[in-house]
């Protein structure tokens, strides 16, 4: 399966970083595939990572690597078409390990503008999240 944030131009923003140190804990290292780089977010909650695509795009599954201990409890993913309303919207449970974790779309969409996934909650007391990659299939 493609990874289309290594094939397709697209915007991100994140709620937070830690320390606002964006060299070291920047939202670059969501999707810069390499293991040993990561985002981190600072306290609170929640926190989102938003993605907007330069083209429409179809999306079928993502899948994230979370620190186990700094995972999302409470989440979902919001996909946004074309006229920016919220099109789809999908709880996912993930678990607090560090292993790659997929997540299929229950219906996958198509003319995606945007996908924000938002953490209501995380495995930490603090409601940090860190995340060493993220990946979106089409």
């Amino acid at each position: 399966m493609e990874n289309i944030l290594t094939t397709q131009k697209f915007k991100c923003s994140v709620s937070s970083v830690l320390n606002k140190d964006t060299k070291q804990h920047g939202k670059q290292y969501l999707y810069d595939e390499q293991d040993d780089t990561a985002w981190s977010s600072n306290e609170g909650t929640p926190q989102y990572i938003h993605i907007e695509f330069e083209e429409l795009q179809t999306i079928s599954s993502f899948a994230f690597q979370f620190q186990g201990g700094f995972a999302a409890k409470d989440a979902k993913v919001e996909i946004h078409g074309a006229d920016n309303g919220v099109a789809y919207e999908q709880p996912f449970y993930a678990e607090d390990i560090n292993a790659v974790q997929s997540f299929e779309l229950k219906e996958p969409q198509s003319n995606v503008k945007r996908v924000k996934f938002v953490f209501s909650s995380s495995t930490d007391f603090f409601g940090r999240i860190i995340v060493y990659n993220l990946r979106i299939f089409k």
